[in-house]
């Protein structure tokens, strides 16, 4: 083969492996949720599926995940919860893994420790009003390696800076709302500067806030 060939064939493998690791995956929650329902468990019962992140299939000519792009940041979560939950509903606010575990213990009636960062979605599904929800999600990849270079960054609901470094030092800006493929980066934008040193702001408050302290 060629490289051209061999390139595609290693990518057809690749996905191949893949969809047969998401068949599995899908069979055996299939195996614990028929569990639920023969011993009478499910009313009462909460079940996450989750991951710890996205990934890549190619796009950004990429796979894998570690980049702060969209297909590795998103991360799938479901959650059914029949005592609590209303079936069907999606909820669009910007959650993260971070807050399983508070979550979880809010449900079982346990006090949330406050050095915890994540927050309960109790009131999320509940639709409490007047929630003191997080506007904007701080990112931070810190290795070498995998073909990535360490970088850091913010997203909000439109927007999304990153900052690449060492050995590199670049930025990217994308408003997610008009390029969710994040095809077009904005950080030379004229346009855009009064933005982009709103969201620096704000990401140096969230470095703070995390007490960290990237290059």
């Amino acid at each position: 083969m060629d490289r051209d060939e061999l390139v595609q064939w290693m990518y057809n493998r690749y996905l191949h492996d893949y969809l047969a690791c998401i068949l599995s995956v899908d069979e055996s929650v299939g195996e614990l949720l028929d569990y639920l329902d023969e011993h009478k468990l499910t009313e009462n019962t909460m079940v996450v599926y989750t991951s710890d992140q996205g990934f890549f299939l190619g796009e950004h000519g990429l796979f894998d995940k570690r980049f702060m792009y969209e297909e590795a940041l998103r991360t799938p979560m479901l959650i059914r919860y029949p005592n609590q939950i209303e079936k069907g509903i999606s909820i669009n606010e910007m959650v993260l893994n971070l807050d399983l575990a508070p979550t979880l213990l809010s449900v079982a009636g346990i006090e949330v420790p406050t050095s915890m960062q994540g927050k309960s979605m109790v009131d999320l599904w509940m639709d409490k009003k007047d929630i003191d929800w997080r506007d904007a999600i701080y990112y931070h990849y810190y290795e070498k390696g995998f073909g990535a270079t360490p970088h850091y960054g913010i997203r909000t609901d439109q927007y999304k800076l990153i900052h690449f470094y060492d050995p590199i030092d670049s930025w990217e800006l994308y408003d997610l709302e008009q390029d969710l493929s994040e095809g077009k980066n904005l950080i030379d934008d004229s346009g855009s500067q009064e933005l982009i040193l709103k969201l620096k702001n704000k990401l140096n408050e969230l470095k703070i806030r995390f007490g960290d302290n990237p290059s």
